[in-house]
């Protein structure tokens, strides 16, 4: 076995074509179409390949995205397509690759590593655990249109700033440029709708579909409340299907409008997150808290133990794993009742801390 290492240049096609082969056998597309902005010339050196007999038998790769939220700008490290041949299993190679992007991560200054698996087990051992919102509503029946002088479109002819600008009116987001916004609205197997006023401006857009996931799955939107309940019924109406949307917990206006409509209500977790670097949580969390005026915030290590809470009144936690779902939910401060009320009051102004990952994001 060789690795594991980064590929060159030239290898970049290999791994694509072994990439199809184990995780898109029945796709039309190749995966790095669906990936615009990770499988890419630009990020190999964030890709981590071990090979035999000059064949590439495992692969991950962490792809670094700056987000920005009320209180801090958190630089996340998003992992995905950790694979392995299967005629090369259970030898601990997608445990290298997973251990070389979590040192690239650490290279890179990541705060926080994120990953979406449904082998929880296996990734807990690296120190990941369940953590943040993400909650989901189905719509099944269109509403009457409110904006019917507004204009709607089907297709992702689309000028990038236009949407970039509504992108960026997100409280939590992560950084992108108008490229980056072109290459997403290239994704196979994704359907753009938008929106338009009578001055033919962007109001609103939504994007389902990505790729071989989030088949009828809304994970991209922007613009106002109203504007994109007008545009899910548009969608309801036109394709005569219903959708499943997507939401962080701080989308409170559009979650109340759903949970008017939505036979059900979901409460999930964002994904698999791991503290990548503690000091540096710390140190914004408590930036987060003096900016609002508590400037006696406790959030340190001492002897293997997380200690954190209010001036003197002070608790332990024994791993990061507990830290991670304290800070961005669904832990909620007021639940723990070993806190004094006063110190939980303190806490909650803030925790947990709003984190999103859109999904034209996802890898």
């Amino acid at each position: 076995m060789q690795g594991p290492r980064s590929p060159e240049a030239h290898e970049l096609d290999k791994l694509v074509q072994f990439l199809n082969k184990n995780l898109r056998q029945n796709a039309e597309w190749q995966i790095n179409q669906e990936y615009p902005t990770a499988l890419t010339h630009q990020n190999l050196h964030n890709m981590s390949i071990i090979e035999e007999d000059n064949q590439i038998v495992s692969h991950a790769l962490i792809k670094p995205v700056i987000t920005k939220t009320p209180h801090a700008i958190f630089r996340i490290g998003a992992i995905g397509s950790v694979v392995t041949d299967p005629n090369h299993r259970n030898k601990g190679l997608s445990t290298q690759n997973l251990q070389n992007c979590l040192a690239k991560a650490t290279a890179q200054n990541c705060d926080l590593v994120i990953l979406w698996t449904d082998q929880y087990d296996y990734y807990r051992k690296f120190g990941f655990e369940l953590a943040g919102f993400e909650y989901t509503y189905v719509m099944n029946q269109p509403l009457p249109i409110e904006n019917k002088d507004y204009k709607f479109i089907k297709g992702s002819q689309i000028d990038p700033n236009a949407m970039l600008k509504i992108y960026n009116q997100h409280t939590v987001n992560g950084v992108r440029t108008v490229d980056d916004i072109q290459k997403c609205l290239r994704i196979p197997n994704s359907n753009v709708f938008t929106i338009w006023n009578q001055q033919n401006q962007l109001m609103a857009y939504a994007v389902e579909g990505k790729g071989a996931d989030l088949t009828n799955y809304i994970h991209e939107w922007g613009g106002n409340v109203q504007c994109l309940m007008d545009l899910f019924s548009y969608m309801i109406q036109t394709e005569n299907k219903s959708y499943t949307i997507m939401t962080p917990i701080h989308s409170v206006n559009l979650r109340n409008k759903l949970r008017m409509v939505s036979p059900t209500e979901h409460q999930g977790y964002l994904g698999m997150i791991r503290i990548q670097d503690f000091d540096s949580i710390a140190t914004k969390i408590k930036k987060a808290f003096k900016s609002e005026g508590f400037d006696q915030i406790v959030l340190e290590k001492k002897h293997g133990e997380i200690v954190f809470g209010v001036g003197t009144d002070l608790y332990t936690l024994a791993s990061e794993t507990d830290l991670v779902q304290i800070i961005f939910g669904p832990n909620s401060i007021n639940q723990l009742d070993f806190m004094k009320p006063e110190t939980q009051k303190v806490l909650s102004q803030l925790l947990p801390l709003p984190i999103w990952v859109w999904g034209w994001d996802s890898i």
